[in-house]
């Protein structure tokens, strides 16, 4: 499939969303919130093949749940969960964060099993590889922020880098900076986030 067949088709996607009844995203059942999109999970995985990538095969979501984050890639099940108000822009905004959600599952899938920055040179490589060179981390979107209190604090043994959490992990988690000093970005248990108190100052 030629390259300007795919953002045809995905053009084509995108306003059979926009023209979707109000509730078809916003109002989900309460058992299951998020809804699957197979027809950008089509144009997603056409991006790979386009980028070389046949290894990789990633689904698409819909969560009304998420309120000032645009996007999430979620590596374990090779996930993509976008924003429903996003469609509230336009067709390009849509595009942009899929296309930057997928490439942090494509630099995961090329490094491995070896740990990366969430927004290091593996990412930016995979973004411009999927059209999107120079792409910012984060989003400037008008999304409507709340303020959440972060109630649990992690500290790195190593590096005393601080993380704080809104909810308590329920994985391990191990400084990346440590793991890629000493470790060759591979998990390592010495660098291991271990709970701590509320510190005056968070460093991360």
């Amino acid at each position: 499939m030629k390259y300007h067949q795919l953002l045809l088709n995905f053009g084509r996607a995108v306003m059979r969303r926009v023209k979707a009844p109000p509730d078809a995203l916003k109002k989900p059942r309460k058992r299951s919130r998020m809804r699957q999109d197979p027809l950008l999970e089509d144009f997603a995985n056409q991006l790979l093949i386009a980028a070389h990538c046949r290894g990789l095969h990633v689904t698409v979501y819909w969560n009304p749940g998420l309120r000032t984050t645009a996007g999430l890639a979620v590596w374990q099940d090779r996930r993509i969960i976008l924003n429903p108000k996003l469609l509230e822009f336009s067709a390009g905004e849509v595009q942009r964060t899929l296309r930057h959600e997928l490439a942090h599952l494509l630099a995961q899938h090329r490094a491995g099993r070896r740990r990366i920055a969430g927004h290091g040179p593996e990412w930016q490589a995979a973004c411009a590889e999927l059209g999107i060179p120079n792409e910012p981390r984060c989003h400037d979107l008008p999304f409507k922020r709340r303020k959440i209190e972060r109630k649990f604090f992690y500290e790195c043994p190593e590096c005393t880098t601080v993380l704080a959490r809104v909810r308590p992990l329920r994985r391990k988690v191990a400084c990346v900076k440590c793991c890629q000093k000493h470790n060759g970005g591979a998990y390592l248990e010495r660098f291991r986030f271990r709970p701590v108190g509320p510190p005056t100052k968070i460093a991360a």
